[in-house]
């Protein structure tokens, strides 16, 4: 699903992936711990492809990422990677079910359509109640898991998420990271999570430790 080799990024002098490869198949769930620094969140961010590496390739679902111009790129991103970062950055003046369409919107998908898929995955998620609600009438958990709803929503896949948990409480959190693995046996999606959550990060198929730019 993700093949990434020997990838390179500085930002000014400050040489932060040093000749980054991973592998990653087709509905595994991986972790990417280490300490503040290490390139967790850069790596992250070009596997989303969100940044572009200095040097090196990265190739998702069979796609060589280098070779797409930026218009195409970013409708690659919409229709194959959804993004769940520790702030849910929901829009608040939409309710639950329109900022969960918004992808889909971008994507081009009918109204009709998209607020059906919507709502499918905000009953999925255990929020059939709330999908009305405006993002400060919810609980943190609750406006997680929209977050989580809208990063599904064009069914894309590779789920990346950037401490997905850091802003939750240790049983919300625990129910968050649950709900990864459930998602990947019903939907058979990728999963990269950054954590500092070192029991979710173990919950994972494979851990990977990132140290000075590179893994090990």
């Amino acid at each position: 699903m993700i093949r990434a080799s020997s990838i390179h990024k500085s930002y000014g002098s400050l040489h932060v992936l040093k000749g980054v490869s991973i592998h990653i198949n087709k509905g595994e769930v991986i972790s990417i711990v280490g300490a503040s620094g290490a390139g967790k969140t850069t790596m992250l961010h070009i596997l989303g492809t969100l940044d572009r590496p200095d040097t090196g390739t990265l190739e998702i679902n069979g796609v060589n990422i280098s070779s797409l111009s930026d218009k195409k790129l970013a409708d690659f991103r919409n229709k194959n990677i959804g993004f769940v970062f520790q702030f849910h950055h929901l829009l608040p003046e939409f309710t639950a079910l329109e900022n969960v369409c918004i992808p889909a919107f971008i994507a081009g998908t009918s109204t009709s359509e998209a607020e059906k898929k919507a709502a499918e995955l905000l009953t999925f998620l255990g929020l059939s109640q709330r999908m009305h609600h405006k993002p400060n009438q919810l609980s943190g958990g609750e406006q997680q898991r929209v977050a989580v709803a809208r990063a599904l929503v064009n069914n894309p896949a590779v789920i990346l998420a950037d401490e997905p948990s850091g802003n939750l409480d240790s049983a919300t959190a625990k129910e968050l990271h649950q709900l990864f693995f459930t998602l990947r046996e019903k939907f058979n999606q990728t999963f990269v999570i950054v954590t500092h959550n070192e029991e979710l990060a173990d919950m994972a198929d494979r851990k990977l430790v990132m140290k000075d730019g590179n893994i090990v």
